[in-house]
Order: structure tokens, then C-alpha cells, then sequence
């Protein structure tokens, strides 16, 4: 697909990956509409990029149909969707105190890691399969953003592990649903990456996290990240994919 001129959604536009992806995208003359539950942040992006900002929260229905609707208005239809939204939890299923984990945090990343991507993708799948189809019959493409989490979790990470993993183990069923209508899936599975979230860490732990990966011994940079991403979507072969950007053959064994 070509990128240029083509109407994008980019969720968790606002910091991170998905500020990185909006501005990647932007760059390539896409038409970004950044959404984020972040109002302020998301309007910054946007108008740095020359975007429209949606505040947006991926887990009510009402609220993506809302976004989309807001980004339509301004941009036309889209026909990119990267799903870069998401949090991150760390608890041991029994706390030091001997109680269990609190069920309401595994729920909020399930329900936001997961389920929030899926509510966007089916609103915007149903959108674009009724647009005319581009070259080789496409209609769109979108994005999943899962983690290598989703293969390699760590301590604390079940409810991260079961949300990443979740849309890993989606990606080839809803590409395969979805080719009827022309609209391509795939995922990335990123590992440790300068992220804002990664940032907050002391600088000794983020060193050591680099040091785990013998070369390059630094963390991904988000820009890393967005370059692939849009080159799954102008790339029409790929369709179904999971790549892992980790450097998993460079992972230093634990």
C-alpha cells in the first residue's frame, strides 16, 4: 500500500511507539489521526505532525466509534490502523504479605491490552471492507503491537503475557477473516525499547536491561519500532506475519 495521502489511525499516539508511529507515518505523508485517553498529549502530537487528535479510550465501544468518526470527518476514511495502545503490570501471583494478586489488575490489562485492540480493529475492519478496493484488491491494513513478552514472560508479567500473547495467537485468525475484504493483519513483538515507561527506571536498571543483549548492548529505539511498522503496511506480500524485534538470536541465556 502506499502510504501517501492514505488516512491512518494510530492508537497510544500520544508517547512512546505510537507517538513514533504517528510521526513515522506523518513523514510519509499519511493523513494521522493520533488517538490517546491522553487529550493534551495526543493534541501536541497532532499538531506537530499536522494531525487531528481523538480522545479515544480502546475499551468502550462508544468511545472508539467516536474517534473514528472524529478522524472520518477530517481525513476521509481510513485505511490504516496501527494498534500501538497498551499498559504494563508487574505483580506476583502471591504478594510478599501472602495475599493473592489483586484480580482487578489482570482484568485492566486483559481488558485494555487486549480486548481494547480488538474493539478497535473490528470497528475499523467493518469501515474500511465497505471502501473501494486499491491495487491487488486491498481495502487496508492494520497493526497489531504485541511484546516478546508474549513468548518469554518474566516473573509478575502473567496478565502482560496473557494480553501480548493474546494478540499474537489472533493475528493469523482475523488475517485470515479478514482476506476476503482485502485488509491485511500482522504483529510485532517488541522487546526492550526506549520507551517513556522504560524511562521512568533508574538509569542502573536500564543499563543492565541493555547489557542482557550482547549487540547492540543498547535499548530499541521507538523510531526502530514505527519504520517497521509502516513497512508492513506499505509492503502488500505481508499478511498473517508475527516478527519478533527483540533480537531474540542476541538475548544473552539467563
Amino acid at each position: 500500500m502506499k502510504i501517501q495521502g492514505q488516512a491512518a489511525l494510530v492508537t497510544g499516539g500520544a508517547s512512546g511507539l505510537g507517538e513514533a508511529t504517528a510521526r513515522e507515518l506523518a513523514r510519509l505523508g499519511a493523513k494521522v489521526a493520533v488517538l490517546d485517553v491522553n487529550k493534551a498529549q495526543a493534541e501536541r502530537v497532532a499538531a506537530e505532525i499536522g494531525g487531528v487528535a481523538c480522545e479515544c479510550d480502546i475499551t468502550s465501544a462508544d468511545s472508539v466509534a467516536a474517534a473514528l468518526a472524529t478522524a472520518a470527518a477530517a481525513h476521509g476514511p481510513a485505511r490504516i490502523l496501527m494498534n500501538i495502545a497498551g499498559v504494563g503490570t508487574a505483580k506476583r501471583l502471591v504478594q510478599k504479605d501472602g495475599s493473592p494478586a489483586p484480580l482487578e489488575d489482570f482484568v485492566r490489562v486483559v481488558n485494555i491490552n487486549l480486548i481494547g485492540t480488538y474493539n478497535v480493529s473490528r470497528l475499523f475492519a467493518a469501515a474500511c471492507a465497505k471502501l473501494a478496493p486499491m491495487e491487488d484488491g486491498e481495502r487496508g491494513a492494520m497493526l497489531f503491537t504485541a511484546s516478546v513478552a508474549a513468548f518469554d514472560g518474566q516473573v509478575g508479567q502473567q496478565a502482560y503475557s496473557a494480553s501480548k500473547g493474546g494478540l499474537v495467537g489472533m493475528t493469523l485468525p482475523m488475517a485470515r477473516d479478514l482476506a476476503q475484504h482485502g485488509i491485511r493483519v500482522c504483529t510485532i513483538a517488541p522487546g526492550l525499547f526506549g520507551t517513556p515507561l522504560m524511562r521512568e527506571l533508574p538509569e542502573a536498571v536500564q543499563q543492565s536491561l541493555a547489557a542482557s543483549i550482547p549487540f547492540p548492548q543498547r535499548l530499541g529505539k521507538p523510531e526502530e519500532f514505527a519504520q517497521l511498522a509502516c513497512h508492513f503496511i506499505a509492503n502488500t506480500h505481508l499478511n498473517g506475519e508475527v516478527i519478533r524485534l527483540d533480537g531474540a538470536l542476541r538475548m544473552a541465556p539467563r
